[in-house]
């Protein structure tokens, strides 16, 4: 269950998933399979070898990516999505929520 984002957040996320961008969407999230877990950063793009090669970088395998749908995505948690946040310089979207 994801809360803790607004629509236009959500919105433009599509649109920059949609138009072939590497795009980031972190929000609230609970998943009893990932207890310790109070949220989640959704990095998407529509072009699959574009995102490919991004989470290479990262060590994230292709078997991890989030097909279902029509925004292909990595979902990254705790101190690996901390990690990368902080080195695509994005660690603003995890600490607006960890301050509430």
């Amino acid at each position: 269950m994801a809360f803790g984002i607004k629509r236009a957040e959500l919105n433009l996320w599509k649109q920059e998933v949609d138009a072939g961008n590497i795009a980031f969407l972190t929000h609230y999230w609970v998943d009893d399979r990932f207890p310790g877990c109070s949220t989640v950063t959704k990095v998407g793009c529509s072009d699959l070898e574009k995102l490919k090669l991004w989470g290479r970088r990262y060590g994230l395998q292709p078997e991890w990516l989030d097909l279902r749908g029509n925004y292909p995505h990595f979902d990254l948690f705790g101190d690996l999505q901390k990690s990368i946040l902080k080195a695509e310089n994005l660690l603003e979207q995890l600490e607006r929520l960890e301050k509430k």
